[in-house]
């Protein structure tokens, strides 16, 4: 099943959970956005889902897509988590998770536009699966973690990398409002197939294509270790890692990295999970 946070059709500061099915789009009423539905017991979401079913659904083609999870409690990240990734970059293979945090506004929605700022031209993609929480937890065995995870859904960590390379934290080329597009869509578990292809493509080419498969730490590892430090709690989003074909690490004939630049289309995909379109604008 997937579910997204939309935009209403009559005016674009409001918005509304949806069920996202074949036939289209069925609003939650009440609902403003996906978190609030993770939110309810299971009894009362499976009814009201029912319920919303039993209207008339929008068109597929005229759904405006808001941020997903708008106001997550913790948005956190894992840096070098892709062994081919790991490899282009030329560094170890990490005993343990590297962990940054990104802010709620640092989040946009999947088909928005994302400004290129003034302070940092050096604007990289990074294709990520994004792991979304559904029941709290701490201290969660890895074995149990799963039942923990409402879904998934497809994010791009956009990076600035000026500002992350000025010291050697990473959140203040991490964080910049409006940043993080997440979605289209919640899918849940029992629709995400493991080893699902992740690509990445600028204007049309392909710069990132990887399975899921190649994480160093598994999602469930993630759940659990993260949940250590802090109790997880519904919509709370992981952030889990880019493949190799970041443009840190390409170079043209001129010697130039293919930095994202104004007018620019960047798509992530994840099979079953959909796909992210955002265009890029000058401040």
């Amino acid at each position: 099943m997937k579910f997204a946070t939309l935009r209403t059709p009559n005016n674009s500061t409001i918005t509304t959970a949806a069920v996202i099915t074949e036939a289209g789009a069925y609003l939650l009423d009440q609902l403003s956005d996906v978190q609030q539905l993770l939110l309810l017991d299971e009894a009362t979401r499976h009814e009201r889902i029912t319920q919303a079913q039993t209207g008339s659904p929008l068109a597929l083609d005229t759904l405006d897509y808001a941020t997903l999870i708008p106001a997550p409690a913790k948005v956190l990240c894992i840096g070098l988590n892709y062994r081919n990734h790991i490899a282009e970059v030329n560094a170890e293979e990490p005993k343990f998770p590297t962990i940054f945090a990104k802010f709620a506004s640092s989040l946009t929605g999947a088909n928005d536009s994302v400004e290129i700022p003034a302070e940092d031209h050096r604007i990289d993609y990074e294709g990520e699966l994004a792991v979304i929480i559904g029941t709290a937890g701490r201290r969660i065995d890895e074995a149990d973690a799963a039942k923990h995870i409402a879904g998934y859904a497809v994010s791009n960590d956009i990076s600035m990398r000026g500002y992350q390379g000025r010291t050697p934290e990473w959140l203040q080329g991490k964080a910049w409002d409006a940043s993080t597009p997440v979605g289209p869509w919640l899918t849940t578990s029992d629709e995400f197939t493991e080893g699902a292809r992740i690509t990445t493509r600028v204007n049309g080419e392909v710069v990132q294509d990887d399975s899921t498969n190649d994480l160093v730490f598994p999602v469930t590892k993630l759940v659990s270790y993260i949940s250590a430090m802090t109790e997880l709690q519904p919509g709370d989003i992981i952030l889990t890692g880019t493949p190799a074909g970041v443009a840190l690490s390409r170079k043209d004939a001129q010697g130039r990295r293919p930095w994202l630049r104004e007018g620019d289309v960047l798509e992530t995909s994840i099979e079953g999970l959909g796909t992210s379109r955002v265009t890029f604008h000058q401040q």
